[in-house]
């Protein structure tokens, strides 16, 4: 399957055959080439099953009566983008195993209680290389989804462009050398898309809405599930997994021609589940001490997110052909095991991430909130 191909296999349902822009085109296949999650919206409920669902959006903040998941407040400036990946290997001698586990007594600790709907807030970044001037660019969206607790609902969802900048202060510098142009032309995620311009200027919110798939399909977890099958998932490591690898067959998430090892399939899934996903907190936990019992997965402390918050990352390594051998994070604040968000890290870019230097974080999702409200959809 090629490219494009894949693109269009990705596409949600819901979404129709409405025409895309090709910034929208980009983006998403961009974060579906950036590896395990990172990603973000394949976690809403599509056909194919291995889709992924649109890049949802917004602007405005809503009240949520009941964070399931919500994210603790900035600790420290953000690192900037496309540089290296802010993380220091972890000094004191605890294991990996016994971090993933200590988050997942944390997690077991939150609250649970429902509402109406579950809302979710973040802002996703992609680094590409300008086509002129030597320097690199941030685009960067804003995104809330509400998924209604009933079945029969639709979803809703907000998004807003934020406009591309200058990932670095020298990035700046060169862009002002090169005319502080308002459209920057830079490479695209793959060569199949020949030409991305990317304006500098914010974007109005956008609100779309769409019917559930099948009356009752709420998010994608290996398979379409709906919300009953998330409240009642397993709640003990090894049932949980095997749970999810009923629905593993050697292919990646994103495309059924893209081979995947059963940890990094169970790493992708699981961040989907832990990060924003209306999970009971005992089964958030038994998937932090499911990724504890996997050998390929890492820890990393002291990692600070796009949004200036400081975490500790679990991550794997995958190699693909078509981007090169990339890191894939999962960050959450050790403290109450709640997750911050995902990052993906380029260990050694090739194909078109070429431009990108090793180290680089070339895609992230930060989430702002993630919870249970009674507050519906702003329309």
């Amino acid at each position: 399957m090629n490219p494009m191909d894949e693109l269009r296999a990705a596409r949600p349902a819901h979404l129709g055959d409405r025409p895309v822009d090709e910034h929208t085109r980009a983006a998403e296949l961009a974060h579906a080439m950036s590896g395990p999650r990172g990603s973000r919206r394949r976690r809403t409920a599509v056909r194919p099953v291995w889709g992924l669902a649109a890049l949802a959006a917004g602007a405005t903040a809503v009240a949520v009566v009941v964070a399931g998941n919500a994210a603790p407040a900035p600790r420290k400036q953000a690192p900037q983008a496309g540089q290296s990946a802010s993380a220091t290997p972890r000094k004191v001698t605890l294991s990996a195993r016994e971090v993933l586990l200590a988050a997942a007594e944390k997690a077991d600790r939150q609250p649970d209680r429902t509402g109406a709907w579950w809302y979710t807030s973040s802002v996703s970044r992609y680094v590409y290389p300008a086509v002129q001037g030597g320097y690199l660019v941030v685009d960067r969206e804003r995104n809330e989804e509400w998924t209604p607790r009933a079945t029969g609902g639709e979803q809703w969802s907000r998004q807003q462009r934020l406009g591309a900048l200058p990932a670095t202060e020298a990035d700046r510098l060169a862009w002002e050398r090169a005319g502080s142009p308002g459209e920057i032309e830079v490479v695209p995620p793959v060569k199949k898309l020949s030409r991305l311009r990317l304006p500098t200027s914010e974007g109005k919110p956008t609100t779309s809405h769409t019917p559930l798939v099948d009356g009752d399909k709420v998010f994608w977890l290996g398979r379409n599930v709906t919300m009953k099958d998330l409240r009642g998932l397993p709640d003990e490591p090894a049932k949980l997994k095997k749970w999810l690898l009923d629905s593993y067959d050697g292919h990646s998430t994103e495309s059924s021609s893209v081979e995947m090892s059963s940890d990094v399939w169970l790493f992708t899934v699981s961040v989907g589940l832990i990060v924003d996903m209306p999970v009971t907190p005992q089964v958030r936990g038994a998937a932090f001490r499911m990724l504890a019992g996997l050998d390929s997965v890492k820890v990393i402390e002291n990692v600070t997110d796009a949004e200036g918050r400081t975490g500790t990352a679990a991550a794997i390594q995958q190699d693909d052909d078509r981007t090169g051998l990339r890191e894939s994070r999962l960050i959450f604040d050790e403290a109450t095991g709640r997750a911050l968000g995902t990052e993906t890290v380029l260990v050694e870019p090739r194909g078109q991430r070429g431009g990108l230097e090793p180290g680089a974080v070339s895609s992230s999702e930060a989430v702002l909130e993630a919870g249970w409200t009674d507050a519906g959809p702003k329309r």
